[in-house]
């Protein structure tokens, strides 16, 4: 059984349709990438997958259990496109809340927050208010709370936006590093060296699935020797 399982999914909002019987596996321990230009969909499925959202029609399993489920989003970890951060508080006081969301206590809370905030290089700010975080900083801060409680499945909306590429290096390595470890990662990204380092890669355009595979697999289909190419053949971008 894969780990994640789209099966038909549509999301309706009114009369305008975002995702159209989309169906697709991710399996365990994979990273799987979302590719598409902006108003795709990507956001939209990856809400569905989180429990945030749900599906008009069709289903979503995580593990076998369908989505959402309360017990199971606990499992889950989840880094949104805007930063959902209480701007008041301090940095360490936001990741102590989230920690006791998930359950965290005493000395492994601590622990995970001090190695979250050094994996994204804001252990120096901890006690600085998010309001006073520049938008690059506050990214890394909600990385870091994505990751506190050790997920089974994280899924992460576009993470390395306003992040530097040395710092964006960093965290893929920590990504390959979960998944190594049999973490199951979806991530939407625009970011075509990013987008080569997922196992798979789904291109989204217009609510629609419209190709699945590894990069690899999607540059030959097409005759593509780059992602970029593959992004614009299937994203219906037109070269200026």
């Amino acid at each position: 059984m894969s780990q994640i399982e789209i099966k038909d999914v549509s999301r309706t909002f009114g009369k305008r349709t975002v995702l159209k019987d989309i169906s697709l596996e991710v399996e365990k321990a994979e990273i799987f990438g979302l590719l598409g230009p902006s108003g795709a969909g990507k956001t939209t499925l990856v809400k569905c997958i989180a429990g945030i959202d749900e599906a008009t029609s069709g289903s979503v399993r995580i593990g076998g259990v369908t989505m959402p489920d309360l017990n199971l989003m606990k499992r889950i970890g989840y880094m949104t496109q805007s930063d959902a951060l209480y701007e008041e508080l301090t940095a360490e006081e936001n990741l102590d809340f989230f920690a006791s969301i998930y359950g965290l206590k005493g000395a492994a809370k601590k622990n995970r927050i001090h190695e979250t905030m050094k994996l994204v290089n804001l252990q120096g700010d901890l006690k600085k208010r998010v309001a006073e975080y520049s938008g690059g900083m506050k990214r890394r801060l909600s990385l870091a709370i994505s990751l506190l409680h050790e997920p089974e499945v994280l899924i992460l909306d576009e993470p390395t936006v306003g992040i530097d590429p040395v710092l964006r290096q960093s965290i893929w390595e920590e990504l390959e590093r979960l998944s190594r470890n049999g973490t199951t990662i979806v991530v939407t990204t625009h970011v075509m060296d990013e987008a080569e380092k997922c196992g798979r890669l789904g291109m989204v355009r217009e609510g629609l699935l419209i190709a699945v595979g590894t990069p690899d697999e999607l540059k030959e289909r097409i005759g593509a020797s780059n992602l970029e190419e593959v992004f614009i053949h299937y994203g219906g971008v037109k070269q200026v």
